[in-house]
């Protein structure tokens, strides 16, 4: 049996609601081959960061 893999990258961005659209636009443009394989792109909301470092949070 032989499976051939692609190389995959994964992007994680945290971007302002009134940019979202825009910035998914994007990314289709640059990332779209038409080829199975493109990827998917997931809209999650961010509730909260949290700095390792110091402890910081930001909601």
């Amino acid at each position: 049996m032989r499976v051939d893999l692609l190389p995959k990258v994964k992007i994680e961005l945290v971007v302002d609601d009134e940019i979202v659209e825009n910035v998914i636009e994007t990314i289709m443009k640059a990332a779209r081959t038409g080829e199975p394989g493109d990827g998917r792109i997931f809209v999650v909301d961010v509730e909260k960061s949290v700095k390792v470092r110091t402890g910081e949070a930001e909601m």
